[in-house]
């Protein structure tokens, strides 16, 4: 279950990764950011919902969300492998939460730690104990850590 405080930590961040990696170079191209001010109050407002999405029981439109974010705030022609810091952001574990790793079936034990929020030595605790599923060809299958994480 989220709390109060997961809501606003998540439209904060989200608010201010699309401000940056969006508004801001589009103001700088626009030499005016008179224009900019009506799209920045729909961001916000628009966090509000995707963040109440992300994190909502729902999680068909969780993940859906949460691939649409991911789309735009990292856009790219591989696939979405971000590192393992990103999974201690409210964003990274509202996805880890929601669908799990966006592009990986399983994932090393540090990511797996970090999309926790615990060690590494903590992973290979939960996977000798059976808590976490071990993928044949090494790591840690993410489909384990996001029911591990939709525990209470």
């Amino acid at each position: 279950m989220t709390t109060a405080d997961d809501h606003v930590e998540l439209v904060t961040e989200l608010v201010r990764s699309l401000e940056t990696r969006i508004l801001d170079p589009l103001e700088i191209l626009l030499t005016s950011a008179e224009p900019l001010g009506p799209v920045r109050a729909r961001l916000r407002v628009e966090a509000e919902v995707w963040a109440a999405q992300l994190l909502g029981p729902d999680r068909e439109r969780a993940v859906q969300t949460a691939a649409r974010l991911i789309g735009v705030l990292f856009p790219g022609d591989g696939p979405f492998d971000p590192p393992a810091a990103w999974w201690r952001t409210a964003l990274g574990r509202a996805v880890a939460r929601t669908g799990g790793h966006p592009t990986a079936t399983a994932v090393p034990y540090s990511t797996a730690g970090a999309m926790l929020g615990i060690p590494r030595q903590g992973v290979h605790d939960l996977v000798k104990r059976g808590k976490l599923g071990r993928d044949p060809g090494g790591g840690v299958t993410t489909s384990s850590i996001r029911d591990r994480l939709d525990r209470p």
